[in-house]
């Protein structure tokens, strides 16, 4: 699969697009490029910490309601409503926002960007696209009596129980996946898009899984069907494809071009990864795919237009192109 990036008649560059549809026991039923080559899954991974934390009783013990729970699985904005959570989170803890680990940096969305410099604050890791994440590991932390200043480590009680259930998941041993250190600071694991779809199915269907996974993750799910906007914000793909399919597709982004979805209805998972990592080609290339295998319902692909074929725009905000992905799978 290509995604193509056009400025007037010309293409001017290409994304080329590895991706895999599978069901929850492995079995490949759409494939295209390399779907067995380790692959970091980055936020794509975060609905799986977050089942993590719900299996450890941490998310019951502080009740931590679904748009909590939601921004626990989000890259999110840092829109207020986001902030507002993630702080509330840290307050049912008994912590404060001096203990996360994730780094601070500007809200993602321009408008909560320019209106926090508007009023003179600097932004503060709560602002992280990652707070929630780091917000429910402390919880697991506290919940379970760990250490919470190191729960970054690799080595964590926390992040081994989360490496254990992202393991079970993918069918692998955890000992045998490939770990690195992502952009917020916490591990992150590789496996293949193979691997990752047959996740994804897990998480939709909940076959294939030990009964408490599947307990956390269908409340993960719920929280994320009920609370799209927490999952990313405003103008993001991830909370539009919830939004747009009543939560039939819930899907979530990784960054360096990774994105997977659980398709309920059909009980199948989509793992896709853009080679290059551009962040632009992934939506059009996820709902090119899912257009393909017939995961829409009438209008839904349509009402997703300004993510699957999105406005290239200069400085002056003239469109100059557009993004297009053009499908080239195999049906297995």
């Amino acid at each position: 699969m290509i995604v193509s990036v056009t400025r007037g008649d010309i293409v001017e560059s290409r994304h080329e697009v590895a991706a895999c549809l599978a069901d929850a026991r492995g079995t490949v039923t759409m494939a295209t490029g390399d779907v067995e080559r380790p692959v970091y899954l980055r936020s794509s991974a975060k609905p799986f910490i977050a089942a993590a934390v719900v299996a450890s009783g941490a998310a019951e013990r502080f009740g931590f309601d679904a748009k909590e729970i939601a921004v626990a699985c989000a890259s999110h904005n840092g829109e207020p409503f986001h902030v507002e959570a993630v702080r509330g989170m840290l307050a049912k803890i008994g912590l404060d926002v001096a203990s996360l680990r994730c780094g601070a940096h500007a809200p993602s969305y321009e408008p909560a960007a320019l209106a926090l410099a508007a009023a003179g604050e600097a932004p503060s890791a709560l602002h992280n696209n990652c707070s929630g994440k780091h917000a429910a590991i402390l919880a697991m932390c506290v919940h379970l009596g760990l250490d919470p200043d190191t729960y970054l480590e690799a080595s964590h009680p926390a992040q081994q129980r989360i490496l254990a259930l992202c393991a079970r998941l993918a069918g692998e041993e955890a000992a045998s996946l490939p770990l690195g250190i992502d952009g917020c600071g916490i591990p992150v694991y590789a496996t293949s898009l193979r691997r990752a779809a047959q996740s994804f199915a897990r998480f939709a269907t909940l076959d294939e899984v030990r009964d408490d996974d599947a307990r956390a993750l269908e409340i993960v799910r719920g929280a994320m069907q009920a609370e799209p906007r927490y999952v990313g914000g405003s103008e993001r793909f991830d909370t539009a494809l919830i939004e747009v399919t009543g939560g039939r597709i819930v899907g979530k982004a990784g960054a360096e071009g990774v994105h997977a979805d659980a398709l309920l209805r059909e009980g199948l998972g989509l793992a896709l990864k853009v080679a290059d990592g551009s962040r632009r080609a992934a939506p059009p290339a996820a709902i090119e795919l899912l257009r393909e295998v017939g995961a829409f319902a009438p209008g839904e692909a349509e009402a997703l237009g300004g993510f699957a074929s999105p406005v290239v725009r200069n400085v002056a905000g003239v469109a100059v192109g557009r993004v297009c992905a053009e499908g080239d799978t195999i049906l297995v």
